[in-house]
């Protein structure tokens, strides 16, 4: 085990790693403004509002994030519209993370008791008063840790944009590999990196919950 060449590689795999976490925070936002969109149209009473999201939520999560990934990189060209791998990966991945935050949005939503709706009513709140006044408060106390498993899994999901030649974290230390040949030393320094990002992501998830939790 080369560990020496572990300690050279660090300043290069930290510049991928920042790649990787700018991807994963931009992808995590635009996957929140899709995924409440998708949740609230999934919600709503007119047919064909309901149809499309549910279109969009189904297909993005019955298809793998590689193929939709090779499918924006790789296919649109063909359509005559070309994106840069960093956009590319940000749609990408922003999309899929979109379709799995709309289903954690709505089933908390979902989960906030009828009687709240009833009362808002009461109170002559609108619609769209409640739903932005009363529900989805109370339906984001819910939903904290699912988003934050999401976000867990949209770190280590960001490996695949290597694919579609990003040079981010992973990226970076098969650049390494191609001229070292030592695989297993690259592969776990990286490793080492995605799990600190994780553990960082995590104890900021725990904190969050504290303070939701404190302002019950």
């Amino acid at each position: 085990m080369d560990f020496q060449l572990m300690i050279d590689s660090i300043p290069v795999l930290l510049q991928g790693a920042w790649i990787t976490v700018t991807v994963t925070v931009i992808s995590m936002a635009l996957g929140l403004v899709l995924g409440m969109v998708a949740a609230l149209a999934k919600l709503s009473k007119v047919k064909i509002v309901r149809w499309i999201a549910t279109q969009y939520i189904d297909i993005v999560r019955g298809t793998p994030l590689l193929v939709q990934l090779f499918l924006i990189y790789y296919g649109l060209p063909q359509l005559g519209l070309t994106i840069d791998p960093f956009p590319s990966a940000v749609l990408g991945l922003g999309i899929n993370t979109g379709a799995y935050v709309a289903e954690v949005i709505r089933s908390g939503i979902l989960a906030v008791e009828k009687g709240q709706h009833e009362a808002a009513h009461a109170l002559g709140l609108t619609p769209s008063q409640t739903m932005r006044l009363v529900i989805l408060p109370q339906a984001f106390k819910i939903i904290v840790p699912p988003l934050g498993n999401q976000l867990i899994l949209l770190i280590k999901d960001s490996s695949l944009v290597s694919t579609i030649t990003l040079v981010e974290l992973t990226r970076s230390a098969q650049r390494i590999i191609s001229t070292t040949y030592k695989p297993i030393e690259l592969y776990i320094a990286a490793a080492a990196l995605y799990y600190i990002a994780s553990l960082l992501a995590t104890k900021l998830i725990n904190k969050l919950e504290k303070k939701v939790r404190a302002s019950e």
